[in-house]
């Protein structure tokens, strides 16, 4: 009886919005691969030249062009940047695996690359540096937290799809800017830069009469 009371708690099941997957509650590297493997096939948040899936109990703190910033349920912030101009360019992985890192590891599954490195802190805290197919997110947590964030990436960097039609007329007419921030995706900073800066300065009481659950996400652009 206990072996089974054990194997079941080493274990849990998500809904990922395609179907219902069965993850580890340690194995960041297994979970990783199942949730890539896996095609996704819905979307509920709609951008100009691009589209993704955000999983329930998951909101918005902020949204401006190509970059987005969320929190989750128990309060960890996630930052999205979406890199169309590399998309476009089809600019080639990088990204070499850390040794010194908690967790580093180069990725390829469904013809999409990229990489995730975690990064423990002098805080204690883990910082997670997340890019799959030209998006990357970044978090900042505890170490409890850690296989739930990186789930929660995994679902949406493998959900991010591309309208090749509306991103060549917008870079062709130039509506794409070039001058934005160049966060470069395939560099892992192993400490928290850029990105999470721009998470703090915003308060997730700020747009709470705003937020939406997952199923009736619309945003205008």
């Amino acid at each position: 009886m206990k072996r089974i009371i054990v194997l079941l708690s080493a274990i849990t099941l998500l809904m990922t919005g395609c179907s219902v997957v069965t993850l580890s509650n340690v194995d960041i590297g297994n979970n990783i691969k199942t949730l890539l493997t896996e095609k996704a096939k819905l979307y509920n948040v709609y951008f100009e030249g691009y589209k993704y899936y955000v999983p329930k109990g998951m909101r918005f703190l902020n949204k401006e062009d190509y970059n987005a910033s969320f929190v989750d349920s128990i309060g960890n912030k996630y930052y999205l940047y979406v890199d169309a101009i590399c998309y476009y360019h089809k600019a080639k992985n990088t990204y070499e695996e850390n040794k010194k890192s908690h967790f580093s590891r180069k990725l390829d599954y469904n013809k999409k690359t990229g990489y995730i490195q975690i990064d423990k802190q002098e805080d204690g805290s883990f910082l997670v540096n997340y890019m799959f197919n030209y998006a990357k997110m970044e978090s900042l947590v505890k170490e409890r937290d850690l296989v739930s964030v990186v789930n929660n990436m995994s679902i949406i960097l493998r959900s991010v799809e591309f309208n090749d039609k509306v991103l060549e007329s917008l870079i062709g007419n130039n509506i794409l800017s070039y001058k934005e921030e160049n966060f470069r995706l395939f560099d892992a900073t192993t400490e928290k830069g850029d990105f999470l800066d721009v998470v703090d300065k915003y308060d997730p009481n700020a747009n709470k009469d705003k937020f939406k659950d997952e199923s009736q996400i619309d945003i205008d652009n």
